[in-house]
């Protein structure tokens, strides 16, 4: 049977991030994807302009109704946005745990806490339940730098400053780290994946200037997640989705319009 991999995340209504980059990037990967919405985001590349939360029972209902029908095999979590329903998807998680004692799903959290355009997407009031609710029970955590200097605190710029703080977290949180080294901006893009047992491999692609996308960041972790339904290794589900993002984003589409331009990552590039 197709392996089923779980999207917990916001609406992109521009199809460029959140659920429908993730459902995207599972088809693509050959994983049946399912989601459950946790907002509604009025987004383009380079702006949000809107968020409507989900009410956190209709979340919560979305999960369970999933689980039911379908062999979930592999769990992300995007955009969760608040407090509420942080603890909700939490809480749901803890519940279907409860009710099943072979409970060994991965799960991948993308602590998505602010967009490509800089817009805040998660509420200031929620980072620290993150590192209380979902660290500690995850597979794997992807933040980028940025998010990165939200939990730590300081600033990450350069890859031995990556190598300190991924071993920091990995301690901190009792999970394995990837940190996304995109935002270093040189001619190679370089991510170091921190494992529980000590591990530590770097992941490196050459640096697409130019391009103007949103959504790399839930197209990886979404990638990630698809390779760990499939049954894949933790290294190997990474290296699978650096070459799937990395492939996105240097045969991503483009749209000239009277008033500029519009990129987005191309989920069906061909290698």
């Amino acid at each position: 049977m197709i392996p089923v991999a779980l999207s917990i995340a916001g609406s992109d209504n521009s199809a460029g991030a959140g659920a429908q980059a993730d459902l995207k990037t599972m088809s693509a990967l050959g994983t049946y994807a399912v989601t459950a919405i946790t907002c509604v985001v009025a987004e383009v590349p380079g702006k949000v302009s809107a968020i409507q939360p989900v009410e956190p029972r209709i979340v919560a209902e979305q999960i369970r109704l999933l689980f039911e029908a379908f062999p979930i095999a592999a769990v992300k979590t995007g955009m969760l946005h608040s407090r509420e329903i942080i603890a909700v998807v939490a809480d749901t998680l803890d519940e279907l745990k409860i009710q099943n004692s072979k409970f060994k799903i991965p799960l991948v959290v993308d602590p998505v806490m602010v967009a490509t355009s800089g817009d805040p997407l998660l509420r200031a009031d929620a980072v620290a339940l993150y590192g209380e609710r979902l660290f500690p029970r995850a597979t794997l955590v992807t933040p980028n730098l940025d998010e990165v200097r939200t939990l730590l605190g300081r600033d990450v710029a350069s890859v031995e400053e990556m190598r300190r703080a991924g071993t920091e977290l990995v301690a901190r949180f009792d999970s394995s780290f990837l940190l996304k080294g995109g935002h270093l901006r040189g001619d190679t893009a370089i991510d170091v994946l921190f494992e529980t047992d000590g591990g530590v491999h770097e992941f490196s692609a050459p640096f697409v200037p130019g391009v103007s996308t949103h959504g790399t960041g839930c197209t990886y972790a979404a990638a990630i997640t698809a390779g760990l339904a499939k049954g894949l290794a933790l290294r190997a589900a990474v290296a699978e989705a650096k070459e799937f993002v990395t492939r996105a984003i240097a045969q991503h589409l483009r749209w000239e319009r009277p008033t500029g331009t519009t990129d987005a990552l191309n989920h069906f590039a061909r290698s």
